[in-house]
């Protein structure tokens, strides 16, 4: 049986707070499950204190799209993690990955030394086994895992509550092959960023040049139409073929895409 829908919002901090904190309020209200922000230090506020702002506001569950385990220490990140689970009553979620394309650049213009793929997975198993010890037995912080290779995919089967592959112009037939590649025995949530709508991408889930025909004439699951309803049938579609059932937008389509949320996040 599919996994019921749910729908996320990446809200970074674009605007002036009030605006923001508005925006959150209507997220909330729209039937949306999670708020979520981006881990792009300098550009943004931390994490912890804007998902905790949201989570004070609303009844929203929050988390990380995604934490970069290449500038995090992993004692540290599980303590952060541990403490916005706590404080928001068990309504956040960790995400978290190996990094985007260039965060070796960034690295380095922050005077910080370069991590190599190994250790940056390694990091990942480490921050979750100590989430897990500050947790204890009476609390379980949900991770959300971003994956590209085998490696990563492996070690999401094993630690991982909810998966995203971080998808760019693959085909549906890849996209397919992956998901077919992945299938456990465990009860994991398959989720799928979605950056691309119409010809708008999403802040801080795509590079701005994305070329937004090319991923709608290749049939990229990283872009869905601009047409609400033509939306709501490639959703669901996704959810009946591939298995998808966690899906997340940028927060400049929540309020157009708020119809079919409300309507598919009961089925």
């Amino acid at each position: 049986m599919p996994k019921p829908f749910r729908f996320g919002v990446v809200a970074p901090l674009m605007t002036d707070l009030p605006t923001w904190r508005d925006q959150a309020r209507r997220i909330a209200d729209s039937g949306y499950s999670t708020l979520l922000v981006p881990d792009f230090p300098l550009t943004q506020p931390a994490p912890a204190p804007l998902l905790a702002t949201a989570a004070a506001l609303t009844d929203l569950r929050v988390g990380t799209w995604v934490y970069a385990s290449p500038f995090r220490p992993a004692w540290l990140t599980a303590w952060e993690a541990h403490s916005l689970s706590l404080l928001t009553d068990g309504r956040f979620e960790m995400g978290i990955g190996t990094g985007r394309p260039g965060i070796d650049d960034e690295l380095r213009a922050k005077g910080e030394p370069g991590v190599p793929p190994g250790e940056r997975l390694a990091r990942i198993r480490e921050t979750v086994s100590a989430l897990r010890d500050f947790d204890g037995p009476d609390r379980h912080t949900p991770v959300a895992m971003a994956v590209v290779g085998p490696q990563a995919r492996a070690l999401a089967a094993e630690v991982a509550d909810t998966v995203t592959f971080a998808l760019g112009d693959q085909t549906r037939a890849d996209v397919e092959r992956l998901t077919r590649e992945f299938r456990t025995d465990t009860d994991i949530e398959l989720a799928l960023g979605i950056p691309v709508v119409g010809d708008t991408v999403a802040p801080h889930m795509a590079p701005p040049d994305t070329d937004t025909a090319a991923l709608h004439a290749m049939d990229a699951l990283t872009a869905l139409p601009d047409d609400p309803s033509a939306a709501a049938e490639e959703i669901q579609r996704r959810r009946e073929e591939l298995g998808f059932s966690y899906f997340i937008f940028g927060a400049h389509v929540a309020d157009r895409f708020a119809p079919i949320v409300a309507e598919l996040a009961v089925s």
